[in-house]
């Protein structure tokens, strides 16, 4: 209960900048505005993270944006500094919990339709040496259905030149 107590006003900040990006139907909305009872393990501002309710490694985290932002697909060029930020933060998250070779790490987000939440949310993924046969699928890199986090910026920062 104690640690409760001690992330409420952090929270509380965040309920009352993020209701203009916020969807009620929206279960991550829902999760970094508290209402969940989903333990956060980042929250500010601009991103939040906690740990995938079906997790695909020993260490399986979300990281999504705090107020609302639709899936991937959504994203401009103006958004390339979230997405860094979001891989950045996965890292952080990853070195607090004792994951220390970043070569063994899967940080990726599904491409719609294969969204099931539409709300973004990069996974972040360790050891992915150790990932299930199913999780391999399903956080597969070069598929119809996941993005890698660099080939996601990548794309992003080409959007709007010409070829």
């Amino acid at each position: 209960m104690a640690a409760v107590e001690a992330t409420q006003p952090a929270l509380a900040d965040v309920s009352k900048t993020s209701s203009e990006g916020y969807e009620k139907k929206c279960i991550f909305c829902k999760i970094v505005n508290n209402e969940m009872g989903t333990e956060l393990l980042h929250c500010d501002e601009d991103i939040s993270c906690f740990r995938d309710i079906k997790p695909g490694a020993p260490h399986h985290y979300l990281v999504v944006p705090t107020k609302h932002i639709g899936n991937c697909k959504s994203l401009g060029k103006e958004h390339v500094p979230l997405v860094k930020r979001m891989v950045e933060l996965g890292k952080e998250i990853l070195q607090k919990n004792n994951v220390t070779d970043l070569s063994d790490v899967r940080f990726g987000f599904h491409w719609p339709p294969f969204s099931s939440v539409t709300h973004l949310h990069l996974h972040v993924l360790a050891p992915a040496s150790q990932m299930s046969l199913m999780s391999r699928l399903f956080y597969r890199l070069n598929s119809y259905w996941f993005i890698a986090a660099d080939q996601l910026i990548e794309l992003l920062n080409s959007k709007g030149e010409t070829t």
